[in-house]
């Protein structure tokens, strides 16, 4: 179903990619910086689950809409931006502890393991990036003579979340225990939060200001 030789050379370009620094990896690093090492995995899985969606609507065409009616990247990546923002207000003002257990948050103010994973998967969906990212990374590795096209782009980014999902699991397992093991200064957690507010805050700029 697919062609071999791409589909290598998908898998080197794929693993560059899922390796260096991005905004996911970012906002993974903040959430485990903040909430543990569960949280930082589950922030990485609800990632991988937004990115799953994005997957699944190139395989279908509908990330295809984007670049067909700009209103709808625009408001997307407004919604994103004003997420993004929510999140860094709530790190910003957050004066709990680290962490009081094992991977536990000692306030209901931290991100929970629950909505660790709903804010990663929000993150991902509303950035319109992602969806134009797929719409013109993934086609390069189709070869159209095999057929099966939407098959092909569905194997591709199954492949692709996967090998992130990977990545980023693993860095927020370690973000999360470092952050553990720092847990019993104030002064430490206090600084993390603000380091996890002023990535999101960067995020949000990211994604307003960046070239189109």
């Amino acid at each position: 179903m697919v062609d071999t030789s791409l589909y290598a050379a998908f898998l080197a370009a794929a693993l560059a990619l899922c390796v260096a620094p991005g905004p996911d990896m970012m906002f993974i690093v903040a959430m485990g910086g903040r909430g543990g090492p569960v949280t930082g995995v589950l922030a990485a899985l609800g990632v991988a689950a937004g990115a799953l969606v994005h997957a699944l609507s190139a395989a279908l065409g509908l990330s295809a809409l984007f670049t067909t009616l700009p209103v709808l990247y625009h408001v997307l990546r407004w919604l994103g931006a004003a997420y993004l923002l929510y999140l860094a207000v709530k790190a910003f003002r957050d004066r709990s502890p680290l962490v009081t257990g094992e991977n536990t948050p000692a306030d209901p103010s931290e991100p929970g393991r629950r909505r660790a994973f709903w804010q990663g998967a929000v993150t991902n969906l509303l950035n319109p990036k992602v969806i134009l990212f797929n719409v013109a990374f993934l086609p390069q590795f189709v070869n159209p003579a095999l057929g099966h096209v939407s098959w092909q782009l569905l194997l591709l980014g199954l492949t692709l979340v996967l090998m992130g999902l990977a990545v980023d699991s693993s860095v927020g397992l370690l973000s999360g225990r470092l952050s553990s093991a720092l847990r019993g200064s104030r002064r430490i957690a206090r600084g993390l939060n603000i380091f996890s507010g002023t990535v999101f805050t960067g995020l949000a700029v990211r994604l307003v200001a960046a070239p189109e």
